[in-house]
């Protein structure tokens, strides 16, 4: 079953942050905690980890794409 990866909420005023560049394609294998994408914020960007072990099955917002707090970002299978 597909997990979903969501826009974190990264500081008290976040309403929405920007894809910068993802660490990790499509396909590729990933371990819990490790690093997935980089979003910039109002405030800096940050690196969001992965919350579980497994595969990346799809990325679900390219570099550049602004998302709310709480959308999809990609699906980890």
């Amino acid at each position: 079953m597909a997990q979903e990866i969501r826009m974190p909420k990264l500081s008290a005023s976040m309403e929405a942050g920007v894809v910068v560049e993802w660490l990790r394609a499509e396909g590729d294998r990933v371990a819990q905690g490790e690093p997935l994408l980089q979003v910039e914020t109002d405030k800096a960007v940050m690196e969001i980890e992965s919350p579980a072990s497994g595969l990346l099955k799809r990325i679900v917002q390219p570099k550049g794409s602004q998302v709310p707090v709480n959308g999809l970002l990609a699906l980890l299978e």
